[in-house]
């Protein structure tokens, strides 16, 4: 036979190494070693002992054989990646910039493999008449633990192991004596770590709901299409409350029983709760998650069901993507303008072109749906390049968009109020408390005051040459100053309004337990739910507060961003948000977007049972199009507003962009290597270019941070520009102690 060798990847994240190294694959590992192994090699000085995985195989040497290496052995313990995974790893690394390992390790949500859980149970061998004959015998030696165990055993035949060591107490000796008796047996079976909550095997199912005469228009397309063959990328973009999510689950019944199998996207794991309720009640035990709230054991069991076809539905945020399916029919991405779908570490991929990559890869459809697309997915979809999809009216009959009242707070400020709730929003949340309703009170906002603004006029301050919000920064000290993180423009802050002459010029911003502690002032007798961050800490608190106020025990919940997203609570009808500008005026083009977005989710969020809805939109802007767009509902009207200013400012999708961003050890080094690196993008290329500037957060964690911006109409210039930079850099010693990572079309502003 032949000598074969192996192309490895060696598991260390290093760009000098980011490259395969062929090795011998010995004798006595003939026939075993396959693509996607994870094996141990010798590797550098020494020949320390790595790990690697294979990802190529062939019957030649491409160097002296002499020179090469063997493998040393198979690593029993790493999970392997499939071929299919490994070309998506290569797609991911080349679109965005990272090692191979890096990318290999996205694709692998799972590394390690996890002891499987064992059943065991006790169960009789012999009949009944020797049962009889055993009792007798062992009367005579007085063994009253076999006298007992067999009694039990003559009434169930089958008993749980760990029932006949507990409440029987008998010992794993006397067990163990009756099994070489050929009395009994000790019978093992593994089992997966149950994630869900119900038992295996336990039905969920309940009344199969009637898609509507718009809902079966839709599913009739996709389905229609799946049955030609014809796989493509669709977006659905219909009202909050109109059904999205059971025309989900029609197509993915039509899938599985081609049997083909399905992954559904969520945006974040507070949306597990209510999704996966509605994919169990049709699909039973073929519905399973994979999230970063699973232990170890229970991740690597969802990996295993659905490498081994044990599942056909597996629904997650990001890392869901990667299921190792082996017949995947349909991608599902709810809610797909969010920007959780970007990754924010390195490789920063874009779950959205990943998964419309793997599609490709293996004749699946790809389904995206939201009420707010994306403004990319929306111009593609008017252009042809994804097949449009629209459900228009709620699905439950009678129902209507809820009413939506915009408050503008310099109003409420004349008029003396000074609090965070308006006048209209206190009425209303009395009123609901009357009736016995339920109300969800929404704060636009992540953290920290994201931008500057005059409190008397509502004046926000803008960089003259970028349209975005400026930041206030060294706020407590003498030297206050407004900062653009995108170009690097800057002004030092002013005593006062330039629109109105007032002082009262700060950064914006108020948190829930604030507003927490405000309604319960305000309504002592209200009970009342936060769900944030700080709430959200322990594993299944999404569940158990949704839960809770699903089930009527709060009048009030309070929250961020994770409120309000596809959560169906129908006995809301008041939906309040407290700070809609906080977005609004982030340093980040896609500003207007987000608060779109969100206010359109939020509004989406009352009203969606019997009884009607009413949104309270609190703003310092009450004029700015996102606002008045999101409170008539109207996708249509931002749309050609947003693409106005976009297309304007060469911002996608108009035109692609990538973020160069780049940190050093010292102030110094980052200036530099700035400095470097937009030398070789001058001298080699004829492309736009933002900065170098300093990052929003200049220094965090004793690094310096800077960024330079590029774009291009051709995201493959882009992608050429980066190539050129990691070669040049691997070869320039300079700054081995900084750090560059490329992100293309960048979710957020560095």
């Amino acid at each position: 036979m032949s000598q074969r060798f192996a192309d490895i990847i060696i598991d260390i994240s290093h760009e000098a190494i980011d490259r395969t190294f062929q090795y011998i694959i010995p004798e006595e590992l003939e026939g075993q070693i396959h693509i996607g192994m994870c094996v141990s090699i010798p590797f550098g000085r020494g020949n320390s002992v790595r790990k690697g995985y294979v990802i190529g195989l062939s019957d030649k040497a491409e160097i002296d054989e002499s020179k090469l290496k063997s493998i040393l052995g198979v690593n029993e313990k790493d999970v392997e990646v499939s071929g299919s995974l490994i070309e998506l790893a290569a797609f991911i690394k080349e679109t965005y910039g990272s090692t191979m390992i890096n990318a290999l390790s996205t694709v692998m949500p799972i590394r390690q493999k996890v002891k499987g859980l064992v059943k065991k149970e006790v169960r009789l061998l012999i009949d009944s008449e020797a049962v009889f004959e055993y009792i007798a015998r062992y009367e005579k030696k007085r063994a009253k633990a076999k006298i007992r165990l067999l009694n039990e055993l003559a009434e169930e035949l089958v008993i749980p192991y760990e029932l006949v060591t507990g409440k029987l107490n008998i010992s794993s000796a006397t067990i163990k004596a009756m099994e070489k008796e050929g009395v009994l047996a000790v019978e093992e079976e593994g089992y997966y770590r149950n994630v869900l909550g119900c038992g295996s095997g336990e039905s969920t199912k309940v009344s199969k709901e009637i898609p509507n005469d718009e809902q079966r228009q839709v599913i009739d397309t996709v389905v229609d299409d799946f049955d030609k063959g014809d796989n493509r990328t669709y977006l659905l973009k219909g009202i909050t409350g109109s059904g999205k999510t059971l025309v989900y689950i029609e197509i993915i019944e039509h899938v599985i029983r081609q049997g083909k199998q399905a992954i559904v996207l969520i945006p974040e794991i507070a949306l597990t709760y209510q999704t996966v309720k509605r994919f169990r009640n049709r699909f039973g035990d073929k519905v399973t998650i994979m999230n970063s709230r699973l232990s170890k054991g229970e991740r690597y069991d969802q990996f295993e069901r659905a490498k081994n076809g044990d599942v056909s539905v597996m629904i997650g945020p990001r890392s869901a993507l990667f299921a190792p399916f082996k017949n995947l029919g349909i991608i599902v991405i709810d809610e797909e303008h969010e920007t959780t779908y970007k990754s924010d570490q390195p490789p920063k991929y874009h779950a959205r072109e990943v998964a419309i990559h793997r599609a490709k890869m293996c004749g699946a459809t790809v389904l995206l749906g939201s009420a707010t697309p994306s403004v990319e997915s929306y111009r593609k979809a008017k252009d042809g390049e994804y097949k449009m999809l629209c459900l228009n009216k709620r699905a439950r009959d009678n129902a209507t968009l809820s009413r939506v009242s915009v408050i503008d707070m310099r109003r409420e400020l004349e008029l003396g109020n000074k609090s965070m709730f308006s006048n209209r929003l206190k009425e209303q949340i009395s009123d609901r408390l009357k009736k016995g309703e339920q109300t969800m009170l929404f704060i636009n906002r992540r953290g920290y005051a994201g931008f500057v603004s005059c409190r008397s006029c509502g004046h926000v301050f803008i960089c003259p040459h970028c349209d975005v919000s400026l930041t206030i920064h060294d706020s407590k000290t003498a030297n206050e100053r407004l900062v653009c993180h995108y170009c690097g423009y800057e002004q030092k802050k002013p005593a006062k309004c330039p629109e109105c002459g007032s002082a009262f010029i700060a950064g914006f911003g108020v948190g829930t337990q604030k507003v927490e502690e405000g309604v319960k002032e305000l309504f002592p007798q209200a009970k009342v739910l936060r769900m944030d961050a700080d709430t959200t800490k322990k594993k299944d608190s999404h569940e158990k507060i949704l839960s809770a106020f699903a089930c009527g025990e709060a009048d009030i919940l309070i929250g961020t961003q994770m409120i309000v997203k596809g959560h169906d609570f129908p006995q809301v009808t008041l939906v309040g948000v407290i700070a809609a500008d906080t977005t609004l005026f982030e340093s980040d083009y896609r500003a207007s977007e987000k608060t779109f977005d969100l206010l359109t989710q939020a509004a989406g969020r009352a009203g969606r049972g019997d009884k009607a809805g009413e949104v309270v939109v609190q703003t310092y802007k009450p004029d700015h199009y996102c606002i008045t767009s999101a409170a008539k509902q109207d996708y249509d009207m931002f749309f050609e507003e947003e693409s106005a200013y976009r297309k304007m400012l060469s911002y996608p999708p108009f035109s692609h962009m990538l973020a160069i961003f780049m940190e050093s050890p010292t102030d110094s080094m980052s200036v530099e290597l700035a400095d470097f690196i937009e030398g070789m993008i001058n001298d080699n290329f004829k492309i736009r270019k933002i900065g170098p500037c300093e990052a929003g957060i200049y220094k965090l964690g004793d690094k310096y941070r800077r960024v330079i911006y590029i774009k291009d109409k051709d995201v493959s210039n882009l992608t050429a520009v980066k190539d050129y930079l990691e070669e040049q850099l691997e070869k320039t010693e300079k700054f081995g102690d900084c750090y560059i990572s490329f992100d293309l079309d960048p979710m957020r502003s560095y």
